[in-house]
């Protein structure tokens, strides 16, 4: 499953780097994936966060459906 939190960014639980349907967040220009723990700078303005924080900020800001939350929700489990 993927979830387009930006247009730049999504949640995969299909790049090579999510294990055990766990999903990965997903730079989608560079293909790089991080973790929850992950330190990234998502955008120049948002300085580095780790990526528990990006996503939730994302989350914040998306028109999610119900269902498309609930797995986001399983990138923090």
């Amino acid at each position: 499953m993927e979830v387009v939190l930006k247009p730049s960014w999504i949640l995969s639980d299909e790049h090579s780097a999510s294990s055990y349907g766990k999903p990965v967040l997903v730079n989608r220009g560079t293909q790089e994936a991080y973790g929850p723990s992950d330190v990234l700078k998502a955008y120049p303005s948002w300085g580095y966060l780790p990526g528990s924080y990006v996503v939730r900020r994302m989350m914040g800001t998306s028109d999610l459906s119900r269902e498309d939350a609930v797995f986001c929700e399983s990138f923090f489990l």
